[in-house]
């Protein structure tokens, strides 16, 4: 398991685009729609991070291999990060309630069951 921040910016606009085969407009049109937000060197240039090509393969998958429109994108990822932030919630108020002495807090679910998307296609978690 690595120790490094998969938020730091690594990735160059050329990079990530032929790694991904995306034109590099592709990935600026991301960027204006609010899809992707790579950071910025102090000369402009976009630095993509690990998290944020994470986000651009879950993008392709559902462009790519799902057919759906960046309107429906833009759905699946706000719900994902409200889903995301939700659980970051639970698990903050659960540790809170066992701070406080209370006994049996349930936990968050870490295993949803929700199906999910990766490079090669729909994957079951497990």
């Amino acid at each position: 398991m690595s120790s490094r921040d998969p938020r730091l910016g690594a990735y160059m606009i050329g990079v990530v685009s032929m790694r991904y085969s995306v034109h590099p407009q592709t990935l600026r049109l991301y960027e204006r729609e609010g899809l992707l937000t790579p950071s910025r060197t102090e000369g402009k240039t976009r630095l993509y991070s690990d998290e944020d090509l994470e986000r651009l393969e879950f993008i392709l998958n559902l462009t790519r291999d799902l057919g759906v429109n960046l309107a429906g994108v833009e759905v699946v990822l706000g719900l994902r990060d409200r889903l995301n932030r939700m659980q970051e919630e639970l698990e903050r108020l659960a540790q809170a309630l066992e701070a406080a002495g209370v006994k049996d807090v349930p936990r968050p679910m870490t295993g949803t069951g929700l199906v999910k998307l990766t490079p090669h296609g729909l994957r079951k978690r497990s």
